[in-house]
């Protein structure tokens, strides 16, 4: 073979290696490596529920007899409320961990100036940045949930077997709490949760990749001093308003929530509480999303102009 068909050969060789170590599932996975809060976090979290459920377990039947005194409505209430409140506590674990992270995604590697490392690697700043944008937007949502799952599922079986063992109806925490119904509803308010959310984890970002210090400071502050502004000079709260609704709004435009709750514990459906096409048909998804991908292109710009300090 001729040195001139080498010359050609090596190039195309070389770009069919670096399109095999697929630069974008490894960089996602040197995140998870690096970052051990993504998945500690909401095992911490869900390690803290059980050993509290477990605690109270054994009080578990004599509740029960107490609960079974009370209206219907209240005895969803006492019975269910403990499963909610573990997956709520999961799903939050895992949003504060994606706000720490989301700020500090761009800006530690600036600071502690292992961005020349990471610079000198054939790995494009597109290709970190939409790695460092999935673990909020994927990959911290999808740990939450499974997470929150599985806890509950033990609180549950963990409690169905006090309860047989005490005599009683083991089946009442699967009336009170329809196990799969419940999990088919959490994944859809993580679901709405993160795209209402996505603007916000790009606007982190891009604090991050812009502050040199105190990046927290320098995403809320803003926020706060157009209020004031606005306040002072106008006398009016349309920022605080629109920060309110970026906020809470998912819960308006994704469910379709009964202002009075029926009398009858087995008319409640929470999947009839879904409202998907209201959701995708509202503008504020859309503009959201949009603000995210412009954030998140924001930060890929800061990453490749910004020098380490």
């Amino acid at each position: 073979m001729s040195s001139s068909a080498q010359t050609f050969e090596q190039p195309a060789e070389s770009a069919a290696t670096l399109r095999s170590t697929q630069p974008f599932l490894w960089s996602v996975r040197r995140e998870i490596w690096e970052h051990r809060a993504i998945w500690i976090a909401p095992l911490v979290a869900s390690g803290l529920v059980l050993v509290g459920f477990v605690l109270r377990m054994f009080k578990l039947p004599q509740a029960l007899d107490v609960v079974n005194t009370l209206s219907p409505m209240k005895q969803l209430m006492a019975v269910a409320l403990p499963i909610a409140i573990a997956g709520f506590a999961i799903v939050v674990t895992t949003m504060v961990v994606a706000v720490f992270y989301s700020l500090g995604a761009l800006n530690n590697e600036k600071r502690d100036r292992s961005i020349l490392f990471w610079k000198s690697l054939p790995v494009s700043d597109v290709t970190t940045v939409l790695s460092k944008a999935v673990i909020p937007l994927l990959v911290l949502p999808l740990v939450g949930y499974v997470v929150a799952v599985f806890t509950q599922l033990a609180m549950m079986l963990l409690g169905s077997a006090v309860l047989a063992a005490a005599g009683r109806d083991a089946g009442i925490l699967w009336t009170h709490w329809p196990f799969f119904r419940m999990a088919a509803f959490l994944a859809y308010t993580v679901v709405v949760a993160t795209l209402w959310y996505a603007p916000i984890a790009g606007w982190f970002l891009m604090v991050g990749a812009w502050a040199k210090r105190v990046a927290f400071l320098w995403a809320v502050l803003p926020w706060l001093g157009l209020e004031l502004l606005e306040k002072i000079a106008l006398d009016t709260s349309f920022v605080w308003r629109f920060v309110d609704y970026r906020i809470n709004g998912f819960v308006k435009e994704a469910f379709n929530i009964p202002h009075q709750a029926p009398k009858d514990i087995n008319a409640i459906d929470p999947l009839a509480m879904l409202d998907p096409g209201k959701f995708l048909a509202t503008p504020g998804m859309w503009l959201g999303l949009l603000a995210a991908a412009a954030f998140i292109a924001a930060s890929v710009y800061l990453r490749r102009m910004r020098e380490p300090g």
